[in-house]
């Protein structure tokens, strides 16, 4: 992400001198199309079978589309549409302002995530607009679409170089397709972009500054936000925070301790339940049925309903169950599991719902266009190394201290196939005052990346939730001690005194 060539308009001081003053010169604003465009808002349904936009609806949100250009440095070339759902403040003698919301990804729609973030809010959540965006490319706004067989790049290479080589093929195909299918757009589909999208929202809205909450991926786009428009930003929150110094294509290396941590916390968890898992009554006799899946996927697919899941396929599985922090998850999880030990025991299994779903989104292209924009926001943003032998010599390094993750972690994507990104890395150096909200057990954002951005921040605050390997606190996880801080935070616009520890709910 390169130094950009400011689009903001830039008033020129009139000096003030003895005799007749020069006329007043204003340089234009490239942006003024976009930055004064009147939004038309409207219901937010869809159609009939629009869950998303019912639940805005009974909220009492309205949606407008938001144009932008597809390209900052021609912004009279090609527009595309950025989406954004908004509850209007009803508490307007006291009302603060806009908050924009991001909740992650990258690719993930935030369109429909106002009324949940509203309820978490509580009675501050009278004193704001809340504002859902879909970034550019994803959900309703501008579409794109590389038409993968799957809905996510991320993939274990298997136990041997044959594994890793068919992973290496998998990964050059998922970039061959973008590049056949959106190679137009692919250069502007970065962080930068949406952060510049942002800025033009906050504009048409008629802002001066935005209030921000951003989760995961939401972190670094409020991180790049605040660089990029220094001076635009209130009030902002970073749940789950990315520490910009490890943001890249490769952003979850580092994460298999974590992940391992939330492992043996869910084995545990599920031993204390044996009568309803049946998947071992000691923590480490559950690990070892995780262990046997693993084997087994090696040895042959395990057939589950309609899907295969090989060895890259199955510690996907295991990936994806552990994040949340919550008995539903947990029991979800374990009987995704109890499914895969029963497929390897050569039985008929029918997957459980939450398995299924996964296997869905995995295994099949009905998800296509997240994966598709995820690796696209990643590849933009940051290169990749582009050597395979290089991801070779990392998995084999990271599988002899955690042969579960250390692969995934470590593994080949698209983006080491993909054309360098357009503009250089954002160089993340303000010093925002934002309070910083991170779980010490995060299997996605580690919470040494909170601190990492505390410590770059010194103006900031730090929200630890200590004990519980939760991605995303506020308003999520269920705690009073977080979520009151935020509010506290969010109501008043002043950081607390000193960093707060919340202890994490027992199970």
């Amino acid at each position: 992400m390169t130094g950009f060539t400011a689009t903001a308009a830039l008033a020129l001081a009139t000096a003030l001198t003895l005799g007749t003053a020069p006329a007043a010169t204003h340089a234009p604003d490239p942006l003024a199309r976009y930055h004064h465009q009147h939004l038309t808002w409207k219901s937010c349904v869809l159609g009939p079978d629009d869950d998303t936009g019912k639940d805005l609806e009974k909220a009492g949100a309205r949606c407008a589309d938001v144009t932008v250009p597809l390209d900052y440095d021609n912004p009279g070339g090609r527009t595309i549409t950025v989406a954004v759902s908004r509850i209007r403040a009803t508490d307007t003698a006291h009302r603060v302002g806009a908050l924009l919301l991001n909740s992650g990804g990258p690719g993930g729609a935030t369109i429909g995530d106002p009324p949940w973030v509203r309820t978490a809010m509580k009675d501050v959540g009278k004193r704001y607009d809340v504002v859902g965006v879909d970034p550019r490319f994803v959900g309703r706004s501008t579409a794109m679409d590389c038409y993968w067989p799957t809905g996510s790049a991320i993939r274990s290479p298997g136990h041997d170089r044959a594994g890793f080589d068919r992973s290496t093929a998998f990964a050059e195909e998922l970039a061959r397709r973008c590049q056949k299918y959106e190679g137009d757009v692919l250069p502007y589909v970065t962080t930068r972009n949406t952060a510049r999208d942002m800025d033009v929202i906050r504009a048409a809205l008629g802002e001066r500054q935005i209030s921000y909450l951003g989760y995961s991926y939401g972190s670094y786009l409020g991180e790049v936000y605040a660089t990029m428009f220094p001076g635009r930003t209130d009030r902002v929150v970073l749940d789950g925070v990315a520490d910009p110094a490890r943001y890249s294509p490769r952003l979850l290396r580092g994460s298999e301790p974590a992940n391992r941590h939330a492992l043996r916390d869910w084995a545990a968890w599920t031993a204390a339940r044996d009568t309803t898992y049946g998947l071992g009554r000691t923590r480490d006799a559950v690990l070892a049925v995780v262990d046997r899946i693993q084997a087994a996927a090696e040895r042959a697919p395990l057939r589950v309903g309609d899907y295969r899941v090989d060895e890259s396929a199955a510690p996907m599985v295991v990936f994806n169950g552990l994040s949340q922090d919550n008995d539903t998850a947990y029991g979800d999880f374990a009987q995704g599991m109890r499914d895969l030990r029963d497929a390897a025991a050569g039985k008929t299994v029918t997957p459980s719902p939450w398995l299924a779903d996964l296997l869905g989104f995995m295994l099949t292209g009905s998800m296509s266009d997240y994966g598709s924009v995820q690796m696209s926001v990643l590849c933009g943003d940051i290169p990749a190394p582009r050597d395979p032998e290089t991801y070779w010599r990392d998995v084999q390094r990271a599988r002899a201290q955690d042969p579960l993750f250390g692969p995934v972690t470590n593994n080949i994507g698209p983006c080491a196939f993909w054309d360098p990104p357009r503009e250089r890395p954002t160089a993340i150096s303000a010093d925002v005052p934002a309070l910083l909200v991170n779980a010490t057990g995060d299997p996605r954002t580690i919470y040494q990346g909170a601190q990492a951005v505390h410590r770059d921040w010194p103006s900031s605050r730090l929200v630890t939730l200590r004990g519980a390997d939760q991605h995303a606190v506020f308003g999520v996880y269920g705690s009073d001690c977080v979520d009151t801080t935020v509010n506290a935070y969010l109501a008043s616009g002043k950081l607390p005194a000193a960093d707060v520890t919340c202890a994490a709910s027992p199970h």
